[in-house]
């Protein structure tokens, strides 16, 4: 009998991609639990983030769990990896002596042998995946060569590194034989991608190898980095029918003073530039965002501007932070933190409010069409979709009602990870209702 082991991933859908390499040279020891399961397992491992203050306290919060679970004779063995240990590596094994084996971001070979295998070089571009069968992540490139003032991941992750482009390909083509028809390309800065290995910007040439895979329908972009962004990724989005018309882009703000403070290396006038690039040579393109409130220097004026922009570029997707100091940043060492913390929430709060309503306007404009969707999961009588706008785990659903008169004898369960056609009846500010058109 297989011993059980179990994972735990926090932060990011980089961090999930490690794991499931860790996972792919042990899966012949292990039966892989999957997480959140509530039963008794051999090991736990877990990936931890150290990103900024809520994210660290979820990673420890996680290794504590482990720990008590260990005491309660419901595992024999905890190990954590990842930013957090990392970037702690020093102060942890002291703090909690519990957890076994301790190891940074990029140790993978140390924690599979200490799953008791042997790093093969010929699983190097295998995965074992925790998401649905039907969708994966493909990490572009590791690192990041940025400085921007708030950010701890280069001295985490290390400088920027991309994947060879044969090796992407060829984890794609093992990915579709799988199952895997959407491809969610993700990276500390995708667009970075190739400078080290090509001496050029290679992200769109990658997008269309990538789409020539059999079997792979959707390809879509996340974190892209908006200094210097290659514009011939948006004729590949424009004119590549795989490649999903939605592009996660952190702008972080848009006052030139703001900016400056955070090293983003751009401008508000040539932000403001480049998303009217993005939405007049990719019509219909659907822009998510993220931006930090509360950032060192960021006066009212600031944050009205910020407001403004909102307003005015209507993003269908948007995020917020509040300003965290994390040490060992420029931020950290240059400016004093000296916003409050009430006045951060009441800006998030602000921001997200506004935001709110542009969401619910983009989403009730989308009743009446009729749009492509993936079936990511039925549950109780309800289909789960997403169409080419909506990315998983970070986007609202558009949810579809079994009607047996329209699918007849078709098991539903059997529609998951398939493709079908679906007319928009209700939204609200997150989800949109839709009914079966076509399958």
């Amino acid at each position: 009998m297989k011993r059980k082991l179990q994972t735990v991933t926090l932060g990011c859908s980089k961090n999930k991609v490690d794991t499931e390499h860790i996972l792919s040279h042990v899966e012949d020891l292990y039966e892989i639990i999957p997480e959140g399961e509530d039963i008794p397992v051999d090991v736990i491992l877990i990936n931890t983030c150290g990103f900024i203050g809520d994210a660290k306290e979820e990673s420890v919060q996680a290794v504590l769990d482990a720990v008590e679970r260990k005491k309660a004779g419901e595992t024999e063995k905890v190990v954590v990896f990842g930013c957090l240990s990392q970037r702690y590596a020093d102060e942890l094994p002291g703090l909690i002596p519990e957890v076994d084996a301790w190891f940074g971001a990029r140790d993978f070979d140390p924690v599979i042998r200490e799953l008791g295998a042997e790093p093969d070089p010929e699983k190097r571009n295998q995965r074992y995946l925790t998401t649905p069968s039907h969708y994966a992540y493909l990490k572009i490139s590791e690192g990041c060569d940025r400085r921007c003032s708030y950010c701890a991941i280069p001295f985490i992750r290390g400088a920027h590194k991309s994947v060879p482009m044969e090796d992407l390909v060829q984890e794609a083509e093992r990915l579709a034989a799988q199952g895997v028809r959407e491809l969610i390309i993700i990276a500390q800065d995708p667009t970075y991608y190739g400078l080290d290995l090509y001496r050029r910007r290679a992200l769109a040439e990658l997008l269309q190898k990538l789409s020539e895979v059999e079997g792979i329908e959707w390809i879509r972009i996340h974190y892209s980095y908006p200094a210097a962004f290659p514009e011939d990724v948006l004729d590949q989005m424009a004119n590549n029918p795989k490649v999903c018309r939605y592009m996660d882009i952190p702008l972080q703000h848009i006052s030139d003073k703001v900016l400056d403070n955070m090293h983003r290396h751009v401008t508000g006038a040539w932000t403001r530039e480049l998303i009217g690039k993005m939405r007049e040579r990719v019509p219909g393109v659907v822009l998510r965002t993220t931006m930090i409130v509360g950032h060192p220097g960021e006066g009212k004026r600031d944050f009205n501007e910020l407001l403004e922009f909102a307003k005015e570029a209507r993003f269908e997707r948007l995020g917020a932070f509040k300003y965290s100091e994390e040490e060992g940043t420029y931020g950290a060492e240059n400016f004093k933190d000296s916003i409050s913390a009430k006045v951060k929430q009441e800006r998030l709060d602000h921001l997200m409010t506004l935001q709110s309503g542009i969401s619910l306007d983009f989403n009730q404009s989308r009743v009446g069409t009729q749009v492509k969707v993936v079936v990511d999961d039925f549950v109780d009588g309800v289909f789960v979709c997403r169409s080419e706008f909506e990315s998983p785990e970070v986007d609202g659903e558009i949810l579809v009602k079994y009607d047996a008169q329209v699918m007849g004898p078709v098991d539903p369960y059997s529609l998951i990870g398939e493709f079908v056609t679906v007319q928009i009846t209700g939204a609200d500010e997150y989800d949109l209702i839709a009914e079966l058109v076509e399958i």
